[in-house]
């Protein structure tokens, strides 16, 4: 069998490492790691690798597609679950095959959730900074008690079950959102959207990215919210129009809110710009408040979690070079 010749875009260090880690058990894989991303620059360098590897932030649309084709690339390897930054029915057309991830660590993610949640509930942000510079006044750090406060989950895939069982175990009532009900939460009230924006104190965002998600906290539906709630979005930024959440911050409906994600990620998300100033950046805008917390798309940040990313993407791409490619995986 011939070696399948993989070229890995867009990797950090911790990526390499566990991809490397893995590399023992799979003699017929070939890998070469760049840190750019792909874009219309860099897919040159595809050229002589019958694959390629990308994560969250690199986007695919048709044009780029049709350049992996003169490639000769036959199977783009998604790290990542969510797959809205590829152009599915360019690469149908092109005959170029699309594996993800669906599932490396759900509990990951969720546990992230959670402490965003009690980090901008509890202030910790600003008591870190405050006790750094010997500042050990209470003032400014009051939060709320979670137990027997109402937590709703919009979206209750793998994730979204597992941060539901967390609100569970703080003493929480769990409503949630999905129009697929988990016969997994017999703790868990389904109900509308629209019920679950008026009854929660907590709301957190677990659904994926397409079209009828896309903005769906919005100005309606931020004002159907109670007055003091605090929201978490772990997700896709997409999800939340990010005007329309500066003016609810601004008009004080939030206690809290907390972002791993957020619409112009893709211009920052994995990068050191600490030396940079972001001019017109809503993001900046974002960090500018004290109840808000942005951290860098890390809530799948964990060993295990980068094993399993690993692990799953080499068996993908294995499947593949057999010609027996794992049919759940693939993108259809």
């Amino acid at each position: 069998m011939n070696s399948l010749k993989i070229l890995f875009y867009g990797t950090k260090n911790y990526d390499q490492e566990s991809f490397e880690s893995q590399l023992k058990n799979y003699p017929e894989i070939e890998m070469d790691f760049v840190d750019a991303e792909l874009d219309h620059h860099t897919v040159y360098l595809a050229q002589g690798f019958d694959a390629i590897c990308i994560f969250v932030n690199c986007i695919i649309d048709s044009s780029i597609v049709q350049v992996l084709k003169q490639y000769h690339i036959q199977l783009i390897l998604l790290r990542c679950a969510g797959f809205n930054n590829v152009d599915i029915e360019a690469c149908k057309k092109n005959q170029i095959t699309v594996m993800r991830v669906p599932s490396y660590s759900p509990e990951a993610v969720a546990e992230m959730a959670m402490t965003l949640a009690l980090a901008v509930n509890r202030k910790i942000h600003k008591s870190y900074i405050k006790v750094r510079e010997n500042n050990f006044a209470l003032n400014g750090l009051t939060g709320l008690t979670l137990f027997q406060k109402t937590a709703a989950i919009i979206g209750t895939g793998k994730i979204g079950i597992a941060m539901a069982k967390i609100c569970h175990g703080f003493g929480m009532k769990v409503i949630a959102y999905d129009k697929y009900p988990s016969a997994l939460l017999p703790f868990v009230e389904y109900l509308s959207l629209e019920e679950c924006l008026q009854s929660a104190d907590l709301i957190s965002l677990h659904c994926p990215l397409n079209e009828q998600t896309y903005h769906m906290i919005n100005e309606k539906t931020i004002a159907m919210m109670k007055d003091g709630v605090i929201l978490v979005n772990t997700s896709r930024g997409g999800l939340i129009k990010t005007e329309d959440l500066i003016k609810g911050i601004r008009d004080k409906k939030f206690f809290g809110v907390a972002l791993d994600v957020y619409e112009e990620e893709g211009d920052y998300v994995f990068e050191n710009l600490e030396d940079d100033i972001l001019e017109h950046s809503t993001t900046a805008r974002l960090l500018s408040f004290p109840n808000v917390i942005v951290t860098s798309h890390q809530g799948f940040l964990t060993k295990e979690a980068l094993q399993a990313i690993s692990k799953t993407t080499l068996e993908n791409a294995m499947s593949f070079q057999k010609q027996q490619p794992i049919q759940e995986n693939i993108v259809k």
